[in-house]
């Protein structure tokens, strides 16, 4: 079936299925009730709807099944017979298919996962596996996980398609208007993170019209080596009559079709608004259009969830500090899990231009498996920056790789009894690797360390790795205990670079271990070994500029006589730098911008000693926490970085609650009433909301989700809030907003309303006489506003 897919993309553009949320909802399905549930109470429309998309084209139709997991089914009682339902909905697709294949649609659980939210990945992995046994139980021939909008989700569920099966996998995302998901992943960062584990094919869906698309799609191509998907919604959602519909027609939207094509888009169908005739005329204009093939072209690209590293003409800076060696702070507080150290040597070396960032926690007395995983939580929020995932234990390693939402390095693969293990974990998790040519013994010289390199080589072609998957470390070890080192490695670094035409590093601060003025030795073997073809090196960001020395380059070269020559020179001018204390206000103010809740209470107990609770939250943690939302707006944050420093000043307002007491303060600011509305069972940013404004002091009631309107209203007339919030995700469900608001005015109730949620607009909210937030951020803004008014 995969080859028959395959087969298929590659002879024209395959036509994927539209909508079934919306065009449900028009066959009669209510809001407030699981899509899925009714499906299966309702066979015969579900199953009409599969035809009249196989009527209009369709190659591929998508199973019923996008919130069929154990999380959005238990919001409506059903804690068994996941699988099942699963099943019985693929069986009602390949019922009618007739020849067109059928995709086991995978959505996302409506939860956060970590290193970004609450639920445990490997958890999350278990929900998603439980749901793709009851598919391949249904007989789907392929699988899409789609409307992802965050790249660990996308992970989760691709890895437990990959471990149970070896079909087809299509993974799209959704990307806003301005180029990122909500959780700050990039479209090209997310393409090489997924391509790399496994994606058989990668796009958008979702979110944004065909337009917007086109140039994601443009962007994509160049580093794409699978079909690109691209399913969009059709146009904006509007209000009509009491209804919401989608603004573009089935010719406008199928206008776009061509537009796609000539981007790169191999797959196309149509997501919320589309119906049967848009993909029937979508169908008609890209028919015959010869699709772009993927070019199969192999990068050397390492990612974060926000950023890609490219090896190519640009010379790489692999950050070294994060290593506990010699470093006494950083080995207590990862002893303590504290990571107060590691954030600051990452956010230093991030400032000094690091591009890529090695990570070591390993010393005596720690779980470092375990450690590892912590590390990369905190530091996936606090920098851009790709990981280099540095150890020398197979299940540190197998850990970090499953757990990293992204592609790493790994530092490194030498010779030995463990390296086909190795690879093997390194492939299936698709990071890439440094050779060290290292076996059972350190390599004496050039031919040496050339024999084991050639030999990890062999081993690791077997895996299907080619040379931009791999860097070749040039091996450098201090020149005090051998002469020669310097020369070695630059042999290495030469024939790596002409004849084998690879990237390479080094270990830039070994080459001057135990003598003086080492910065000035690294700075200067740096600029050698960078005439020698060097493409990056793992050391001090502050030493990666060369500079020319003849006193250290007579010693780099062995020159007789050069250590003595060094050492007289250099020894008496040795100097030691001063340690820079940081007050407790700038860490205080750090610690909510930076998320930092394993120190929070620590920095405030300190505080306290020297201020007032109310000049603490006042001076210091409100203005931080103002800081991140002016982040957030300007996207340089996004939705886990608020999260975590929201939760943090959460964390900071609860210890300080007793001194508030003790001082007589009331920080409450308002009262604010909360609900998603009926028929709508999505809550993320509700609840976002909700914690913000709990940290700027307001007193928040929240109803929940799927809140009737008449208890909405019961609820102002017992609170009395001074603003009332509503959410909704869905186009189905917008419309009960208007329903709260004017069953309000009968009441004669007159809180101040503000909407917001994806489907949400303001000429939406400014029709019904509410105010509009786009997100949690402005809702908290507006809700100040509107309190003071």
């Amino acid at each position: 079936m995969k080859n028959r897919i395959i087969s298929l993309f590659k002879k024209r553009i395959v036509l994927l299925d539209g909508a079934l949320g919306t065009e449900l909802h028009k066959l009669g399905m209510p809001d407030g009730v699981s899509p899925e549930l009714w499906c299966l109470e309702n066979p015969n429309v579900l199953s009409d709807l599969h035809l009249k998309y196989i009527n209009s084209g369709s190659d591929i139709i998508y199973t019923a099944t996008f919130g069929a997991n154990r999380l959005k089914l238990s919001l409506f009682n059903v804690k068994k017979d996941v699988s099942d339902i699963n099943k019985r909905l693929a069986l009602i697709a390949k019922e009618v298919s007739s020849g067109c294949l059928v995709a086991g649609d995978i959505g996302p659980l409506g939860k956060f996962i970590k290193p970004f939210g609450e639920l445990d990945f490997e958890e999350a992995v278990d929900i998603f596996k439980e749901q793709i046994k009851g598919l391949l139980l249904g007989g789907v021939d392929l699988f899409v996980i789609e409307t992802m909008m965050d790249i660990q989700e996308a992970r989760a569920a691709l890895l437990a398609v990959k471990e149970l099966t070896d079909k087809f996998v299509i993974t799209t995302m959704t990307f806003q208007n301005y180029g990122k998901t909500i959780s700050g992943n990039d479209p090209i960062s997310s393409l090489i993170t997924l391509q790399s584990l496994g994606a058989d094919a990668f796009g958008l869906n979702c979110s944004t019209g065909p337009q917007d698309m086109v140039k994601i799609i443009k962007l994509l191509k160049p580093y794409s080596n699978i079909p690109l998907v691209a399913k969009p919604n059709a146009g904006i959602p509007t209000v009509l009559n009491n209804k919401t519909t989608f603004n573009m027609s089935p010719i406008r939207f199928s206008y776009f079709g061509e537009k796609l094509v000539l981007a790169g888009a191999n797959f196309i169908g149509g997501c919320c608004g589309t119906t049967p005739e848009h993909i029937a005329l979508l169908n008609k204009k890209i028919k015959n259009l010869k699709p772009i093939q993927p070019k199969n072209k192999k990068f050397s690209i390492l990612t974060s969830p926000k950023k890609f590293v490219e090896f190519k003409d640009n010379f790489i800076v692999i950050g070294e500090k994060i290593n506990p060696t010699n470093r006494k702070e950083l080995q207590e507080d990862l002893k303590k899990e504290k990571f107060t150290t590691l954030r600051y040597l990452a956010k230093e070396q991030e400032k000094h231009k690091a591009s890529l960032l090695d990570v070591n926690v390993s010393f005596l007395g720690v779980k470092e498996k375990e450690l590892i995983k912590k590390a990369i939580s905190v530091l996936v929020n606090i920098t851009e920056l790709p990981l280099v995932i540095d150890s020398s234990d197979l299940n540190t390693i197998k850990e970090a790789l499953r757990f990293y939402p992204a592609r790493a390095l790994v530092n490194s693969v030498s010779l030995n009894k463990n390296t086909e293990e190795l690879l093997s974990i390194i492939k299936k998790y698709g990071a890439m690797f440094i050779i060290l040519p290292i076996s059972k013994k350190i390599p004496k010289d050039f031919k040496e360390k050339k024999d084991i390199i050639k030999e990890i080589i062999k081993i690791a072609k077997k895996f299907g790795f080619t040379k931009e998957d791999f860097i070749i470390d040039g091996l450098a070890l201090t020149i005090s205990s051998n002469e020669n080192s310097a020369i070695e490695a630059l042999k290495v670094i030469k024939w790596a670079n002409k004849v084998l035409k690879a990237h390479t590093t080094i270990g830039l601060s070994n080459i001057s271990f135990g003598l003086p003025k080492r910065d000035i030795i690294n700075r200067v073997f740096l600029g050698l070994a960078k005439k020698a073809g060097l493409s990056s090196a793992i050391c001090n960001p502050k030493d990666n500029k060369p500079i020319k020395n003849k006193i250290v380059e007579d010693l780099l070269f062995a020159k007789k006589g050069a250590l003595e020559k060094f050492i007289k020179y250099y020894s008496k001018k040795s100097t030691k730098t001063k340690k820079v204390s940081v007050s407790i206000e700038d860490r205080l103010f750090n610690a909510i911008l930076n998320g930092e809740k394993d120190i929070i209470v620590e920095l405030l107990d300190e505080a306290l000693l020297k201020f007032k609770a109310q000049d603490i939250l006042n001076s210091y943690l409100i203005p931080a926490i103002i800081k991140v939302g002016d982040l957030f707006e300007k996207k340089e944050y996004f939705l886990p970085q608020l999260i975590l420093s929201a939760e943090t000043l959460k964390k900071a307002i609860e210890h300080l609650k007793p001194h508030f007491e003790k001082e007589n303060i009331d920080i409450k600011k308002g009262k604010i009433l909360l609900a998603t509305v009926e028929g709508d069972v999505h809550d993320i940013g509700k609840n976002i909301v909700g914690l913000l404004l709990k940290n700027y002091g307001f007193e928040v009631i929240d109803l929940g989700k799927d809140v009737k309107s008449k208890k909405i209203i019961s609820a102002i007339k017992k609170y009395l809030p001074d603003v009332v919030g509503l959410s909704a995700l869905m186009t189905t469900t917008m419309l009960n907003m208007k329903k709260v608001i004017e069953l309000s005015k009968r009441h004669k109730l007159n809180p101040k309303f503000i909407l917001g949620g994806a489907v949400v607009n303001e000429p939406f909210a400014t029709s019904l006489g509410a105010s509009y937030a786009k997100d949690a951020v402005s809702a908290v803004k507006a809700i100040e506003n509107l309190v003071k008014k």
